[in-house]
C-alpha cells in the first residue's frame, strides 16, 4: 500500500491475516461508492456459500472422515502449528506455505516419517495424488510415469510435456525446495522413492530438483538404485555424470526427462546393459576406487560421473565434484588423478608418451590394501606410446599375484592406429583387466563395483502405506479458497476451514494458550 501511495496513518497496526480495502479517489462520493459495492460483493460471497464451514481440522474430519490429505496455505508464521496438527490427527501435509522455518521444517519431516506420513513442502507448489492436483498443478491423463520433485514448476513442465508426448501421470509428489538440501535430507524424497518403487501403477520414476546437496544427491540416488525401476534424475543445474548408470537415466533439461521417462516405459522390469559391463553378481565391496589418467578431459568426465553415487572423492582436478588433494603425491579415500597436470610433467614427458610416473604410481595405488578398483585410460594414436597395454600388462599381472583388485582399461583408439586396437584390448584382457571403450560403460563398471558403498540413506522412517495411492483422497483445505475450488471442480470431496489466526492473531497471547492445552 505505501509503494503505491495508498497507504493512511488511520490504517493503525495492519497484519498478514487482515483484509484491507483502500479506494483512491477523485471525490469523496466516488469513494464512498467504490466501498459500498466493496461490500455488496463480500456479502454476496457470503451468502454464497451453503455448506457449513468447519474452523477446526478435527470438526472438518467429522465432516468428511476419510480425508487422507491436509491442504496448508496460511501464512508461514501460523502454518508449522496447522501442519503439526495435521501429523497429529494422522494426515498427511500438502504444505503450500513459505517462510517456515528450516528447524521446523526438519522437525515436522521427520515426525511425519516416524509415523508413515509425508509433508509435502513447505513452499510445495505442487503434487498430483490419484489425478487430484494440489497447488499448482496441470490437466494431464493418468499414466505409468511417477515424479518425486522438489521444485513445483519442474513438475509442472515435465508432467505437460509426458502429457504431449502421449504418455501420463501415475503420481507427482512435490517435496518442498529444500528437502534435498543437507539440513533436511531429503526426507519427504526418500518416502516418495520408497512410496512410487512399490506402487504397482508406476513403472517410472522422474526425479528432479534444483542442485542438491553432495551428501544427499549420492545417497538418494543409492536409494534410487535400489528401487528397482528406471529412474530418469534430473538434478539442474549440476553436472551429468553419463547418460545412464544401471537403471538410472540422467537429464540435463526438463523436457529431455519427459522424453527419457517416455521411453523408459518401454524398458520399464528390464535390463539392458552391454555385455562387457555386465554384473558380475560378487557381493557388495567396500574399500577406495584410484583413477590413473593420462587424459585430463577423461578424468574430469569420470570424476563427474563417480562424484554422483561416491562421496567424497578426491582429485588434482579444480572441479567443484571434488575435494583437494592435501598432497599430490599420496591419495585420499576414492581418487581420481590426472597424470597430466603440470604438478606431475615437470621435468618428464606427458604420461601418453611416457608411462613410467603412472607405472610407479600403480605400484603405490596397489600398496594400500583398502583400494580395490584401479581404473586407468589407454589412449591410441600418432604420437602416443607406441605399446601402451604392453607396458602396462605385466604391472598389472605382478599386482593381481600378489592381492585381489579389479582393474578396468578405458581404451580409446581405432583399427587403424598404429598400436593395433585389437592386441591392445587383448593384450590387457589377457592379464585379467576389464576393458570398455567409453566413460560410459566403464562408470558402469565403477557402480557396479561399489554398489550400496557411498554415503549411508538416513533412515525414512515407517514406510508410506500404500493406500494414499489407491483408496479416495479427500483432502482438508486449510487456507487459499482457491484450492478448495480447484479440488472440487477436479470432481473431488474437499473440505474448507474458515482458518483464523489464534488468538486473533496475537503472539504472544497464542503462545500462552498453546502451553495451557
Amino acid at each position: 500500500l505505501e509503494a503505491s501511495g495508498l497507504r493512511s496513518d488511520d490504517l493503525g497496526a495492519v497484519g498478514d491475516s487482515d483484509l484491507v480495502f483502500v479506494v483512491k479517489a477523485k471525490t469523496e462520493a466516488a469513494a464512498e461508492s467504490a466501498l459500498s459495492k466493496v461490500d455488496l460483493l463480500m456479502t454476496r460471497r457470503a451468502e454464497s456459500i451453503d455448506d457449513f464451514r468447519p474452523r477446526s481440522l478435527r470438526s472438518a474430519l467429522r465432516l468428511l472422515p476419510d480425508a487422507k490429505c491436509v491442504a496448508v496455505s496460511i501464512p508461514g508464521k501460523f502454518a508449522a502449528s496447522v501442519a503439526r496438527e495435521a501429523l497429529d490427527l494422522n494426515r498427511h501435509v500438502f504444505l503450500y506455505s513459505d517462510n517456515v522455518s528450516v528447524q521446523e521444517e526438519a522437525q515436522l519431516k521427520q515426525e511425519a516419517a516416524s509415523k508413515g506420513l509425508l509433508v509435502m513442502g513447505p513452499d510445495c507448489g505442487t503434487t498430483i495424488l490419484q489425478g487430484v492436483g494440489l497447488g499448482f498443478a496441470n490437466r494431464v491423463r493418468r499414466g505409468k510415469i511417477g515424479i518425486v520433485g522438489a521444485s513445483g514448476t519442474g513438475i509442472q513442465a515435465i508432467s505437460s510435456s509426458i502429457h504431449a508426448l502421449g504418455a501420463g501421470i501415475s503420481h507427482a509428489i512435490g517435496t518442498g525446495g529444500r528437502d534435498l538440501s543437507v539440513e533436511i535430507g531429503a526426507v519427504t524424497a526418500r518416502q516418495a522413492l520408497n512410496l512410487l518403487g512399490r506402487d504397482p501403477q508406476t513403472e517410472v520414476i522422474v526425479l528432479v530438483s534444483k542442485p542438491p546437496g553432495a551428501t544427499v544427491a549420492v545417497s538418494l540416488l543409492d536409494q534410487a538404485r535400489a528401487v528397482g525401476k528406471p529412474v530418469v534424475v534430473a538434478f539442474l543445474g549440476r553436472p551429468v555424470p553419463s547418460e545412464r548408470l544401471g537403471n538410472l537415466y540422467f537429464a540435463s533439461t526438463l523436457s529431455q526427462a519427459a522424453t527419457l521417462a517416455v521411453a523408459a516405459l518401454k524398458d520399464a522390469g528390464t535390463a539392458k546393459f552391454d555385455q562387457e559391463v555386465t554384473d558380475s553378481g560378487s557381493p557388495e565391496v567396500v574399500g577406495f576406487v584410484r583413477g590413473l589418467f593420462a587424459g585430463g578431459t577423461l578424468a574430469q568426465e569420470i570424476l563427474q560421473g563417480v562424484s554422483s553415487f561416491l562421496y567424497p572423492v578426491h582429485s588434482n582436478l579444480h572441479d567443484s565434484a571434488s575435494l583437494a588433494l592435501e598432497d599430490p603425491g599420496s591419495s585420499e579415500g576414492h581418487t581420481i588423478l590426472d597424470l597430466g597436470d603440470d604438478t606431475y610433467t615437470v621435468g618428464r614427458l606427458h604420461p601418453m608418451i611416457d608411462q613410467d610416473l603412472r607405472l610407479r604410481r600403480l605400484r603405490q595405488e596397489a600398496a594400500d590394501p583398502r583400494v580395490s578398483m584401479i581404473i586407468l585410460d589407454v589412449v591410441l594414436g600418432d604420437g602416443a606410446n607406441p605399446d601402451p597395454a604392453g607396458e602396462l600388462a605385466p604391472v598389472i599381472e605382478e599386482i593381481l599375484r600378489e592381492r585381489t583388485i579389479e582393474f578396468v582399461a578405458l581404451v580409446v583408439g581405432t583399427d587403424e592406429d598404429p598400436q593395433d586396437l585389437a592386441a591392445q584390448l587383448h593384450r590387457l584382457r589377457e592379464v585379467g583387466a576389464r576393458v570398455v571403450v567409453d566413460s560410459s560403460a566403464a562408470l558402469q563398471l565403477i557402480e557396479q563395483h561399489f554398489r550400496h558403498a557411498g554415503v549411508p540413506t538416513a533412515a525414512a522412517g515407517s514406510a508410506v502405506d500404500l493406500e494414499l495411492l489407491q483408496s479416495p483422497l479427500g483432502v482438508i483445505n486449510v487456507g487459499l479458497e482457491m484450492f478448495f475450488d480447484s479440488i472440487t471442480v477436479q470432481g473431488f470431496e474437499a473440505i474448507q476451514v474458515d482458518w483464523r489466526p489464534p488468538a486473533g492473531g496475537n503472539e504472544r497471547l497464542a503462545s500462552l494458550l498453546k502451553r495451557m492445552k
